[in-house]
């Protein structure tokens, strides 16, 4: 590590760090204050930003990129803190660090960002800290997105984080996931059979936590003789969750249904619903409303995957969920330990008045 004394720093102004250095993707999940300090490690470890050369000011980011003043003191405050960079009163920021050595820079592939996923990406980036890159894109649960991303990579990254869920193609999603080094492989989420050799995952057992989760719920469930599951024709979600569905159902003789579109279902008493959508629970949720049925007692729901606003539909939904902040934490630990271990995140039933 090189750290230089700001007071030499004074006569360095014609050293600058030009604006063009700085890239801001305005359509990228990552957020803009990350992106800019991304952008000046990226610059130092390139050797293109030296020790001793000046920032931009705050003012001129700012009106560059047509980002508030508030994001870019947020970039060079977190640059200040890790010791990248130095303020001389009256004359602005300096480089005065060049990081030396190994730079984890992690290429992080979610099929999708909802509510849940974010929790996961915000755990992972705070708990892997501000010195690691984070290269974010998503492929909407399509193989062709994903297999071109994979292919515009250039190798220089240190760890693969995949969430592998596709509509279709798995098999050959798979075989692209099998080629990449395994000692940069991370599997997230979902376990994938058939990726050889030793690399991390951190995920759900889907088929054995839906039937400990009912299993819990029994005494609740109890009260309809009828479980419903919402489980879209063309989806993502493993079939697994349908096999731990049914052999719960067969084991404690409840009658089962799929229901592939909730659209058109007829709301009755005696039924409770598992859903897996968030939309599917805003339709189920419109239906049962429009009904005089007593939630909780004459129908019920129990939900996948907590948020916050199901704390406080109808008074609380019953949910059954992974740890998706712990999968972040996690993830990040292997990451930072290097290490190829495969761990089943915790999960657990959330009850509320709903069921």
């Amino acid at each position: 590590m090189l750290v230089m004394n700001p007071t030499l720093l004074l006569d360095a102004d014609e050293n600058a760090v030009s604006l063009s250095q700085i890239r801001i993707n305005s359509r990228s999940e990552i957020p803009k204050y990350w992106q800019i300090y991304n952008s000046i490690i990226e610059g130092i470890e390139q050797q293109s930003i030296l020790p001793g050369y000046k920032l931009p000011s705050i003012h001129e980011v700012s009106g560059e990129f047509d980002i508030s003043h508030g994001t870019v003191e947020k970039a060079y405050r977190l640059l200040k803190a890790n010791n990248i960079i130095n303020s001389v009163n009256g004359k602005g920021f300096y480089v005065c660090h060049t990081p030396i050595g190994h730079k984890l820079k992690v290429f992080l592939l979610f099929n999708k960002l909802s509510t849940h996923k974010k929790i996961i990406y915000d755990a992972l980036v705070d708990s892997l800290g501000p010195d690691v890159f984070i290269d974010f894109h998503i492929y909407n649960n399509d193989f062709q997105r994903f297999s071109d991303l994979i292919q515009r990579e250039d190798g220089g990254h240190t760890h693969y984080v995949i969430i592998p869920h596709f509509f279709d193609q798995e098999d050959k999603a798979r075989a692209i996931i099998n080629a990449l080094p395994k000692d940069k492989l991370l599997i997230l989420d979902k376990f994938v059979e058939g990726i050889s050799g030793k690399y991390a995952a951190v995920y759900q057992n889907f088929q054995a936590d839906i039937e400990y989760a009912l299993t819990e719920a029994l005494p609740l469930l109890r009260k309809y003789h009828t479980l419903n599951i919402l489980f879209p024709a063309y989806t993502y979600h493993p079939k697994a969750i349908l096999n731990g569905f049914y052999s719960f159902c067969h084991a404690h003789n409840f009658k089962t249904r799929v229901v592939y579109d909730i659209d058109n279902e007829a709301i009755r008493p005696g039924n409770a619903y598992i859903n897996l959508m968030e939309d599917d629970l805003v339709t189920l949720v419109k239906k049962i409303k429009q009904t005089s049925l007593r939630l909780g007692q004459d129908v019920g729901i129990l939900s996948y995957n907590e948020t916050p606003v199901k704390e406080i539909i109808l008074d609380g939904i019953t949910v059954m969920s992974t740890d998706f902040a712990e999968m972040g934490r996690m993830a990040a630990q292997l990451i930072r330990e290097n290490r190829p271990a495969h761990i089943e995140n915790p999960f657990r039933l959330i009850v509320r008045h709903s069921l």
